[in-house]
């Protein structure tokens, strides 16, 4: 059984579905921070049977949580204190994301202005329908 040591102060991304902690990492731009990340993949979970597990050291203020909520909003966010659990944080799906994915249309104005912002407005919460802000070109995982 491989050993990963705790947090002192930082936050843990638990019950990722596994296989995605690398599209997460890639993602939320932790390559870029000065601090200790560990990817955990393929760890066992009675509640998904497997499931990946990041855990980053320093404030919850260095990753987007709407990123990460568009990603899985399945994934619990634990906030660590003087190396305990004080918070868990349950993500949704965001109303509105910029950037994290771009308009497929070739007709829409993001292809032709290259500067402005990819934004997607979440239209159907139920069927986790997102559509672009300028054409309404829907977006399909």
């Amino acid at each position: 059984m491989l050993n990963i040591g705790g947090l002192n102060e930082g936050f843990v991304l638990d019950h990722i579905e596994a296989g995605k902690a690398m599209m997460i990492y890639n993602n939320l731009g932790l390559d870029k921070l000065d601090c200790c990340v560990a990817i955990i993949k393929n760890a066992r979970s009675n509640k998904m049977g497997k499931k990946d597990i990041i855990k980053i050291e320093g404030g919850l203020d260095l990753v987007d949580l709407d990123v990460l909520g568009f990603i899985d909003h399945n994934i619990t966010v634990n906030i660590i204190k003087d190396g305990k659990i004080v918070e868990k944080k349950r993500l949704s799906l965001p109303k509105k994301i910029t950037n994290v994915i771009k308009c497929k249309n070739p007709r829409c104005i993001t292809s032709i202005e290259q500067e402005l912002k990819h934004i997607f407005i979440l239209t159907d919460e139920e069927n986790q329908v997102y559509r672009c802000k300028y054409c309404e070109e829907k977006y399909t995982r």
